[in-house]
């Protein structure tokens, strides 16, 4: 572990503990796809937009279930793709720090959960991202020079128009 891992730590332990009076909470170090806890040692999973960057989704929804308790539940807000998009794409920096390249496929995060063993899985869109919101995101694209060779800004948002959103991903696993 790094020696800023450490201050995060400390930091964390001194601002739940001084700033907000918090004497009940622990902090560990890990990653999502090996948390440093006990097989069914936890009631509810939260995660706020993270699920996306793992380079190992299979294994972060495989962990999830393994700490879960039976009956425990997972809750994710995340990105979200609701139909493919082209391979070309998926290198764009840009689109990696909007979370949009490492975005599962709707169909592909059911699967995974089901696959990890949960069930009651639903993915509920909270908002699909238009063309009028990803333009925002395209000013950036184009200033920062980070769209593959050959591929217009144009045809960029045309093909993400109404291919991403976020989205409520819930699951439990079985009691």
């Amino acid at each position: 572990m790094w020696l800023k891992d450490y201050l995060w730590i400390a930091v964390a332990r001194a601002r739940a503990g001084d700033t907000a009076g918090v004497t009940n909470a622990e902090f560990l170090e890990g990653t999502m796809e090996a948390v440093p806890l006990p097989d069914a040692s936890v009631d509810v999973i939260i995660s706020n937009c993270v699920v996306n960057l793992s380079p190992d989704k299979p294994a972060v929804l495989r962990e999830a279930f393994r700490v879960l308790r039976p009956g425990g539940r997972l809750a994710i807000s995340d990105i979200v793709l609701r139909r493919p998009i082209a391979e070309e794409l998926h290198a764009v920096m840009g689109l990696w720090t909007g979370c949009v390249s490492g975005a599962l496929l709707d169909a592909d995060y059911r699967d995974q959960l089901a696959l990890a063993g949960f069930e009651g899985t639903e993915v509920e869109p909270t908002q699909v991202y238009d063309r009028n919101d990803l333009t925002r995101m395209a000013g950036d694209l184009t200033a920062s020079g980070h769209l593959p060779k050959g591929l217009a800004i144009e045809a960029a948002l045309n093909e993400l128009d109404g291919a991403v959103m976020s989205a409520f991903v819930r699951a439990s696993k079985p009691s």
